[in-house]
C-alpha cells in the first residue's frame, strides 16, 4: 500500500520555479505559473506525459495518448501567452477525456471494440468548453464497455487499477479518470455520471468528484445516432474529477458553459445566500440499508467538522431516500436497456453481458407504462427534496453504503449484485432527482479509501462545494500517489 505522504513528492511552488515534479501541482497552481511564464505549458504537458510514462503501465488508466498532438497545442498555447493574448483560466493545462465522448480526430470507443475506428470530427461540448478554458488534452482514459458497470474493465482496452490497491475497483465508469487523476496523469480528469459514474470513482480512488445540476455542463457526441433515452436526458451528466476543491471549481466554471447543441443546459439565475448557521442533514444510516460502520463514521465525522466551523448539523434523512434509490431502475431499466440491450448483445463484451445479466435477474421486469409512473414520483419526490432544502440546504450523506468493492464483485451471482444495488442506492437516488453531488474524500478505512457525499438543491453546486471545502480542509492536502508495488 503506497503512503500518499512519502509517493505523493509534494512540493511547494514560490515566486520562482517550483523545485518538484510539475505533474504534482494542482490545475490552480500549474495556471498561475504558465501565466507568470515561471513554467512553460509545454514543460507541464510533458511532465504529466512523463508521468504516464512511468504509472499508466501499471494502472491502464489512459487507454489513448497523443504525445505529438498535445504538445504541439501547448506550445501554440506558450507562443499564445507570449504574444500577449488574452488567457483562460485553465490556460496551458494539461487535463483527460473519458473515451465515451467524442474529441476531434480520435475514436469514440466507449470501451466497445465495434466502435474502435469510430473517429470524431467535432468536439463534444464539454471538451470545447476545456479547451475554450485553455485546457490541452493529453489522452483519453477508460471505460467499461457502454459504460455501464459500476468496475471499469473492457475486451479493447483491459481493466483500470486501482492506485491504492489493485484488488479493489477503481470504480466505474469512470474509473480511468479516478485513476488517472489521483495518479498525477493530469490535475483535471473528465467523466460522466448516470448513476454515479463520476461520484464512484472518485470514491474508490480516494479523490474529488462531481455530478452537477441536470442541465448544467453541456453534452452531445456527433457520432451518436438514434435517439437519447428519457432517463439518460434526465439523468446523464458531465463533470471533473480533480484533487483539490480549488480545481473543483476551475474545472467545473470551465465545463459549464450552455452549447446550442444541447438544449438541456442553462445558466440559472444568481442563488440567494442560505441563512446562518447554515443548516447541514446529517445521514450516516439512511433507512432500510447496511451501511458499513466505517462510512456511517466518516459521515458522522463530516458532520463535527461542519459543526466545528459553525454549521449546525442535524442527523435528520431527506424524504424517500431509499425509494429513490429504488426508482433509478424503475425510470432506466425499461427505457435505457430497450435500447442497450440490442447493442450489448450483438456488440458488448463478456463482462458487460454478465453484469446487465444479473441485473436483469435482479431487478424487476419494468415496461413503459412503469416508465411515465416513474416519471411522476421523480417529480413528486424533487418537490419533497426541494422543501425539505428550504430548511436544509445542504446534506452530507454516504457515496456508496459499502467502502470499494474487491475487483470481480459487478459480474459475481445475483445475491452480490443485489447488495451492490443496495449500496449503491445513495448515489442513484440524486441522479434520479437532477441534484448535483459531490464525492469529498476522507482519507482511509481499512487501507482503502472512504468518503462522503454532499448534495444541495437544483443549481446549488456552490453549496456542495463550500461544504466539501469545509470538510476537506481538516485532512492533508490529496496528492497523487504511486500506484501500489511502484518503483521509481
Amino acid at each position: 500500500m503506497p503512503s500518499a505522504a512519502a509517493a505523493a513528492r509534494p512540493l511547494q511552488s514560490t515566486a520562482g520555479r517550483p523545485s518538484g515534479e510539475l505533474w504534482a501541482l494542482e490545475a490552480a497552481e500549474l495556471a498561475a505559473l504558465i501565466r507568470a511564464g515561471v513554467v512553460s505549458s509545454r514543460e507541464a504537458v510533458a511532465s504529466c506525459l512523463a508521468r504516464m510514462d512511468a504509472v499508466n503501465g501499471a494502472l491502464n488508466a489512459v487507454v489513448r495518448r497523443f504525445d505529438a498532438e498535445a504538445l504541439a497545442e501547448a506550445d501554440h498555447a506558450d507562443q499564445a501567452r507570449r504574444a500577449g493574448a488574452a488567457l483562460g483560466p485553465l490556460h496551458g493545462v494539461p487535463a483527460t477525456i473519458k473515451v465515451n465522448i467524442d474529441q476531434r480526430g480520435h475514436p469514440t470507443d466507449g470501451g466497445v471494440e465495434a466502435y474502435r475506428d469510430l473517429i470524431a470530427t467535432v468536439d463534444n461540448p464539454v471538451v470545447a468548453n476545456l479547451r475554450a478554458a485553455g485546457a490541452i488534452i493529453v489522452g483519453r482514459t477508460n471505460t467499461p464497455c457502454y459504460s455501464m458497470r459500476w468496475h471499469t474493465d473492457n475486451a479493447l482496452h483491459g481493466a483500470t487499477v486501482n492506485p491504492w490497491n489493485a484488488a479493489i475497483t477503481p470504480g466505474g465508469s469512470s474509473g480511468g479518470a479516478g485513476a488517472a487523476v489521483a495518479s498525477g496523469m493530469g490535475p483535471i480528469a473528465h467523466g460522466n455520471d448516470i448513476a454515479g459514474s463520476v461520484r464512484y470513482p472518485a470514491y474508490c480512488c480516494g479523490v474529488f468528484g462531481l455530478r452537477p445540476t441536470y442541465g448544467r455542463v453541456p453534452s452531445s457526441n456527433a457520432t451518436a445516432t438514434g435517439l437519447a433515452p428519457i432517463a439518460s436526458q434526465l439523468m446523464a451528466v458531465q463533470g471533473p474529477l480533480t484533487r483539490s476543491m480549488r480545481d473543483m471549481r476551475l474545472a467545473f466554471d470551465a465545463m459549464a458553459k450552455p452549447s446550442p447543441r444541447d438544449p438541456r443546459t442553462l445558466v440559472p439565475a444568481p442563488q440567494p445566500q442560505p441563512a446562518h448557521p447554515l443548516k447541514i442533514a446529517l445521514v450516516p444510516q439512511p433507512a432500510g440499508l447496511t451501511v458499513d460502520p466505517a462510512v456511517a463514521a466518516a459521515v458522522r465525522e463530516a458532520g463535527r467538522r461542519l459543526e466545528a466551523a459553525g454549521c449546525h448539523v442535524e442527523e435528520i434523512e431527506p424524504p424517500r431516500l431509499r425509494e429513490l434509490g429504488d426508482l433509478w431502475a424503475k425510470l432506466s431499466m425499461a427505457d435505457v436497456m430497450a435500447g442497450l440491450q440490442p447493442l450489448i448483445d450483438s456488440k458488448g463484451d463478456e463482462g458487460i453481458r454478465r453484469a446487465i445479466a444479473l441485473w436483469n435477474e435482479v431487478l424487476p421486469r419494468y415496461g413503459a407504462e412503469d416508465v411515465l409512473v416513474a416519471l411522476g414520483e421523480r417529480s413528486a419526490a424533487l418537490r419533497d427534496w426541494q422543501m425539505f432544502f428550504e430548511t436544509y440546504p445542504a446534506v452530507v450523506m454516504p457515496v456508496s453504503a459499502a467502502l470499494p468493492f474487491e475487483v470481480g464483485f459487478d459480474v459475481k451471482d445475483a445475491a452480490e449484485t443485489a447488495r451492490v444495488l443496495a449500496a449503491q442506492g445513495p448515489m442513484m437516488a440524486i441522479s434520479v432527482l437532477g441534484l448535483p453531488g459531490l464525492s469529498v474524500p476522507m482519507g482511509l478505512a481499512a487501507g482503502v479509501p472512504n468518503g462522503v457525499q454532499v448534495v444541495a438543491g437544483r443549481y446549488r453546486e456552490d453549496l456542495c462545494f463550500a461544504v466539501g471545502e469545509i470538510i476537506a480542509a481538516h485532512d492533508a492536502p490529496v496528492t497523487a500517489i504511486d500506484p501500489q508495488g511502484y518503483r521509481s
